[in-house]
């Protein structure tokens, strides 16, 4: 924290106090925004009674959150044409928000325009691609038609038919009786409609017509990018013949429903090679055009992109300041605003020089005033953090932030959480992986630090101080399991254990014996690959995994003896750590003492027959079972105790508060309680200083729930750390699967393909 900050204490919340400030309104904004680069002040809303919409700077709010949506919009154009906002440190520039708000607001109306012009230009061009296509195909279909025309009239005229045969027209006669002087005129419509719908279309247009329409398509080579939505469709040239009004306007109705782009076009075949022409230089014009316009469209992008994240951070802080200003009330002169909030003790320093410098900065000609208020409501709780306790502060406080002053679990969670991670990670191979990582991350933080990072970059980044510790502490479970990869290595000695005989044919089942001292430190590497691995390595870790959790339950009560006594609550020693200790040790504890007496004497008792027949048949001899003297008598006592435990936590708390609270208001108004956890939490709860009636039903039911959680919660946490023992089981075993299955293999493929190759050589 620097030296401006007295020493840190993460064992209890700092302690806090409730201030008053009274603030000019020339220089509130100033004021706020120095106080929140401060970071010390967490402000109480004084105007929680009226809306949004009611309150003093509901209009700067609005108009702040317009350049937000203006921002963002320019963020997802700068997107969608691949360019990245600058990333370049945001320097302090005085940027008037009303200069600023004109300013995007021309920027976004010149956005705007730009992409209509750019879309209509677009879609014109599209339009012309699809036009310059249906004049080349449908002047091919005219082509062919008209000679394969001129082609059949030439065959009708010299052909001479002196008797009907069967290859004769049916309605030879009929055709050559049409009279000349009327001529039938034949509409056509030309365009293009996608090739998925043609089927369709062409089914339609037979049925609507009844047959009387000539329909000829030529299927386009290339998809064409469609004028209507954008994208490439594949489609396919038509050209409609049709007889008759009726028949157009059925055809036009159904080229709408179909989508199908219809475009004007001439038979004459001068007007039609005149119209491709005129088409081609239109459309070299207007791709110049398009051009111009997005390159134009990239600069202005490339000019906001420079300045996106300064405009950005400006909004935000506005918003936030404006939010903040909202939660304060206006006097009753309307020339001052009066705030409450809550701020460290040590903070009062640097809120005040805070005050002066921005009635300096903003030349107020009256200062801001500060003032301590004496009240007896519950302060919230602050944990001044630095880079390395922040991690691990987060994640407690993702689980339950602690009451005001109480002992901070954070403290704790540095060494252990890391410690049960590696409990389970227990590879020093994996650990010195993990350590390089964390170290690439460390050694880069000033960089990294002023860099955006993606999501799951940014999550292991904010953490590297925590996995820096756990990389630290597999390394050490790593030694004591003597895994390197799955691997055991003599690190500290050769192993205490020996083949039988000089065959060493049975090293792996029951063929070693002790011939020297025990191995000095973790687990002898000779149990590595033997037949008992499995079973050995199972019970050491299940039962170093409950000696564990009993440890780490056990912290949790002392620290809550300690708030007791921090609190001078003696109900909470008498009534709440003293059962709850007897209760988890007379079970859990006496399981944990077991494991250990086991350990040093080398016996064979089943401590799982032992905890079960202690339930179930207290009074029966424990046999062959037995660990020491006297334990059958020692278990009858500690299963009473833990009996007695329960009501003893139930019971007297209830009735006992009861009693305090009508000794205390016995003919009194209403005082607030001690500083005891009950009355803070009354006092937050009500925020009033109203007499209050003792709920005698709400304070029973607490306890109750509060007891059974208690006791179910010792049984089922102690089996939750049988966990350590499963992952630390299971990654030991995949470990090994992948050294011996992966890499073994690999390594003797290797072998022999060098072995092939030096026998080709030498051959």
């Amino acid at each position: 924290m620097g030296g401006c900050c007295p020493p840190m204490d993460l064992m209890r919340s700092e302690p806090m106090q409730l201030i008053q400030l009274i603030i000019p309104i020339e220089s509130s904004n100033l004021t706020v925004s120095y106080l929140g680069d401060v970071g010390l002040i967490q402000f109480k809303d004084l105007n929680a009674e009226k809306s949004p919409f009611q309150r003093t700077y509901a209009a700067q709010i609005k108009k702040c959150g317009e350049m937000a949506r203006r921002l963002r919009f320019f963020q997802d154009q700068m997107l969608r044409a691949g360019l990245i906002p600058s990333t370049k440190p945001l320097t302090r520039a005085d940027i008037d928000l009303d200069d600023l708000e004109i300013k995007l607001g021309e920027l976004e109306a010149e956005l705007v325009e730009i992409n209509g012009n750019g879309e209509k230009l677009q879609r014109s061009y599209n339009e012309l691609v699809e036009y310059k296509l249906v004049l080349q195909k449908a002047g091919e279909l005219f082509s062919s038609a008209l000679s394969s025309a001129a082609a059949q009239q030439r065959d009708i005229a010299s052909r001479q038919m002196p008797e009907e045969s069967l290859d004769s027209p049916l309605l030879l006669d009929q055709e050559m009786s049409i009279d000349p002087s009327k001529p039938v005129n034949l509409g056509f419509i030309a365009g293009l409609v996608p090739r998925e719908k043609f089927m369709a279309f062409e089914r339609i247009l037979f049925r609507a017509t009844r047959g009387n329409v000539f329909l000829k398509q030529v299927v386009l080579e290339e998809p064409v990018i469609d004028p209507a939505s954008g994208e490439k469709v594949e489609k396919n040239a038509f050209l409609i013949f049709f007889s008759g009004e009726k028949s157009k306007s059925k055809i036009l109705k159904i080229c709408e429903a179909f989508g199908a782009n219809r475009y004007p076009f001439s038979e004459d075949l001068g007007k039609q090679v005149q119209m491709i022409t005129e088409v081609s230089e239109r459309l070299s014009e207007m791709k110049t055009t398009i051009d111009a316009g997005l390159a134009h469209r990239a600069n202005l992008l490339q000019s906001i992109g420079d300045q996106f994240e300064q405009w950005n951070f400006l909004v935000k802080k506005e918003k936030s300041i404006y939010h903040t200003l909202n939660m304060l009330s206006l006097d009753v002169t309307k020339k001052c605003l009066v705030a409450e909030g809550w701020s460290p003790v040590f903070a009062s320093k640097h809120i005040q020089e805070a005050l002066q410098r921005a009635s300096i900065d903003s030349n107020s000609q009256v200062g801001s005033i500060f003032q301590v208020l004496h009240t007896k409501e519950l302060p919230p709780t602050y944990f001044r953090t630095n880079k390395f306790t922040t991690a691990f502060q987060e994640i407690v406080d993702a689980y339950g932030v602690a009451k005001y002053q109480e002992a901070n679990p954070g403290v704790f969670t540095i060494v252990t959480f890391p410690f049960l991670f590696a409990v389970m990670f227990g590879d020093w191979g994996h650990g010195i992986c993990l350590l390089l990582g964390t170290l690439f991350l460390l050694f880069r933080e000033k960089k990294l630090s002023s860099q955006k990072l993606g999501d799951i970059m940014e999550m292991t980044f904010g953490g590297r101080y925590t996995i820096f510790m756990m990389s630290i502490f597999s390394i050490y479970t790593g030694l004591i399991y003597n895994e390197f990869f799955s691997v055991p290595f003599e690190l500290f000695g050769p192993s205490a254990y020996a083949c039988r005989d000089l065959s060493c044919r049975d090293a792996t089942t029951v063929g070693l014996i002790k011939v020297r001292d025990t191995y000095p430190f973790g687990l002898d590497p000779a149990w590595h690959g033997s037949r008992s691995e499995l079973p050995f390595l199972n019970s050491l870790k299940m039962k170093m995994s409950i000696l564990l959790g009993v440890a780490q339950m056990n912290l949790g009560i002392i620290l809550s003896f300690f708030n007791a006594i921090f609190f001078r609550n003696s109900l909470n020693v008498w009534f709440q750590f003293i059962p709850q200790m007897i209760f988890l040790n007379s079970l859990f504890g006496y399981l944990s003492l077991l494991i250990i007496v086991k350990w040093i004497t080398g016996s064979q008792a089943d401590l799982y027959h032992v905890m079960i027949y202690m339930f179930l048949s207290p009074t029966d001899d424990l046999g062959e079972n037995q660990l020491f003297p006297g334990q059958k008598m020692a278990q009858l006592v500690l299963l009473l105790l833990a009996f007695v435990s329960v009501p003893w936590m139930l019971l007297p708390k209830p009735f006992l508060l009861k009693r305090q609270h009508q000794n205390r208001h016995q003919g009194q108004t209403y005082t607030p309680l001690q500083s005891t956890e009950e009355s803070l939490q009354v006092e937050a709860n009500h925020g009033s200083h109203d007499h209050e009636e003792f709920e005698f039903g709400e304070v029973f039911v607490h306890q109750l729930i509060h007891t059974i959680e208690f006791v179910l919660g010792a049984i089922s946490n102690t089996a939750s750390y049988l966990r350590l023992w499963a992952l630390s089981l299971a990654h030991s075993e995949l470990s090994t699967v992948f050294y011996e299955k992966v890499l073994l293999l690999a390594w003797g493929y290797v072998l022999i393909l060098c072995d092939c190759n030096l026998l080709h050589i030498h051959n």
